[in-house]
């Protein structure tokens, strides 16, 4: 389930420091990639959901997202950073794997699916680790087959 929103084109490995730098690195590629038609309109979006509540959900983990009516569609974004940064994570560990999810605000059931099997993927602590000895997209894309 979760393989199918993934793209190879989509998986960035991320130099960056902070979190603003890393949202905005990765919806300005999600821009040029033509995933989103108004990057400033996502980003809004994702701030405003990131002041609700971190995204960043522990394990080293951040899952931002933002639901929008002009998007058919969900897609993930996956951002692995060299270095940990602060994300207010519940856990406050700093994040390294970040999973951005974006997609149309009226198809609530199909986002709960991609959040719980993401979730459930993600708690898998080696999975975690091996994601971060990894450099290939598409190697990243494969420890998801099967979610």
């Amino acid at each position: 389930m979760i393989a199918k929103y993934l793209d190879p084109e989509l998986v960035l490995f991320l130099g960056v420091d902070k979190r603003d730098a890393a949202l905005e690195f990765m919806i300005e590629h999600l821009y040029s990639a033509g995933k989103i038609v108004d990057k400033q309109a996502f980003y809004e979006a994702i701030r405003d959901r990131e002041k609700i509540v971190s995204t960043g959900i522990g394990m080293g983990v951040a899952i931002p997202h933002a639901k929008l009516s002009s998007y058919d569609d969900f897609f993930i974004v996956i951002g692995i950073l060299q270095k940990g940064v602060e994300w207010n994570a519940l856990d406050s560990a700093p994040v390294r794997l970040i999973f951005m999810i974006g997609g149309p605000d009226d198809k609530q059931t199909e986002y709960l699916q991609i959040l719980s099997n993401l979730t459930q993927a993600i708690k898998d602590e080696e999975r975690r680790k091996k994601m971060l000895t990894l450099n290939s997209p598409k190697a990243i894309i494969e420890l998801f087959k099967g979610f």
